[in-house]
């Protein structure tokens, strides 16, 4: 290893990116570690950079906590041992939560207008469980939000299996259209997000969802989309009813292709076969279309609520990536602080590489931001993210 000035260049090397990690994270990211408990004693770790560089090893390179306290002390970084660097993440669930917020409103700020035709914030909801390998890992339930077209993270939360999937887990802001599949259909969901002032696309079933008529008797989604010809897209004005208050909203749908109702089918019967029960003819029926209950004005004809729905396998993806990039999917942790606290970092690391990438991009070619000695006349970070 050659040696510069007494330093080794990997050492540089080492140096020079973690300055521009620092230039990424939020404005007063070591003082909120102390205020919010990460940051106590340095007794082993010296200070509050060297502990988020100590528990980076562990989130981002996905180093178990016994390989960690190695590489924390071969790098010069601390002397820790396995069981320390577990007692430090634990307290740090709080700590990575705020920064993460802090990320996602520096670097991946909204859509100035996330689609050209509708100027609304659109956002896709979904839920997904994490867990440790093995019969006997603990599990979380993230509850995750991104916008459409950009597909920035706006707010995710964790609660434990128990807390199932609801729309009343988002924050929502006047305007809003959430988009959610089958396990979001629910009334008092769906009411929440309208006293709110938003709307929403949920996909629905035959279920969960019960829809009526203008005079209050109930209807049947079938007999609604047993009118469609393949190829047809179609609206019908329907209610659903929460707290013995009715709320009027659309029925938008499509007729599958019948290679596509076939296989929706199969899937249908294998996921029953799994769980044991017999399936009913309806169950099977409905797999011929797909449908969505929406709270959207007729301004917005069913073919435009349906290719919004559409959008909705983004959040999809967005998953996959989460899962497979920074290995969410793969929880570690039986202490339940210590699982919120992996979760939170997991999630940190992701927007700390989309803000890599983002200021990659902006600030080519040094590809980072600069410390400005003065107020900057021309606020770069936060106008130009979708230049």
């Amino acid at each position: 290893m050659h040696e510069v000035g007494g330093m080794a260049t990997e050492e540089i090397r080492l140096a020079e990116d973690w300055r521009v990690i620092e230039h990424i994270l939020p404005e007063h990211w070591e003082q909120q570690g102390r205020v919010l408990g990460a940051f106590r004693r340095g007794r082993q770790i010296s200070d509050v950079a060297t502990l988020l560089r100590v528990l980076l090893i562990h989130l981002a390179q996905g180093c178990g906590l016994r390989e960690t306290a190695v590489r924390a002390r071969e790098g010069g970084l601390a002397e820790i041992s396995d069981v320390a660097v577990l007692k430090r993440l634990k307290g740090c669930g709080a700590w990575f939560e705020w920064m993460a917020g802090a990320l996602r409103k520096t670097w991946l700020p909204p859509a100035p207008t996330p689609l050209e035709a509708i100027p609304r914030r659109i956002r896709l909801v979904d839920g997904t469980m994490v867990s440790e390998p093995g019969s006997t890992g603990s599990q979380w339930r993230l509850h995750y939000s991104i916008e459409l077209p950009g597909l920035h993270c706006d707010e995710v939360t964790t609660t434990t299996p128990k807390n199932g999937e609801t729309l009343k887990r988002f924050t929502v802001r006047p305007g809003d259209i959430l988009i959610g599949d089958r396990g979001y259909a629910h009334p008092g969901g769906i009411a929440y997000v309208r006293r709110e002032g938003g709307d929403v696309i949920i996909r629905s079933n035959l279920v969960t969802l019960p829809l009526y008529d203008s005079a209050g008797h109930s209807i049947s989604a079938l007999s609604l989309l047993r009118e469609l010809k393949p190829g047809d897209c179609a609206d019908w004005p329907v209610q659903i009813k929460h707290d013995k208050q009715f709320l009027a909203g659309r029925l938008c749908g499509v007729k599958k292709s019948e290679i596509a109702a076939e296989k929706a089918r199969q899937r249908a019967r294998r996921e029953r076969q799994r769980g044991g029960t017999q399936i009913r003819p309806e169950t099977l029926e409905a797999a011929g279309y797909v449908f969505v209950f929406t709270t959207l004005g007729t301004q917005y004809t069913p073919s435009t609520v349906m290719e919004l729905y559409r959008g909705r396998w983004q959040i999809e993806l967005a998953f996959k990536r989460l899962k497979s990039l920074v290995q969410l999917g793969h929880l570690k942790k039986h202490d339940e602080t210590a699982a919120r606290a992996w979760l939170q970092g997991k999630l940190l690391v992701a927007l700390l590489i989309d803000a890599l990438l983002l200021s990659a991009e902006r600030f080519s070619p040094w590809g980072y931001p600069v410390q400005p000695t003065a107020p900057s006349p021309m606020p770069l970070a936060g106008n130009l993210v979708h230049a």
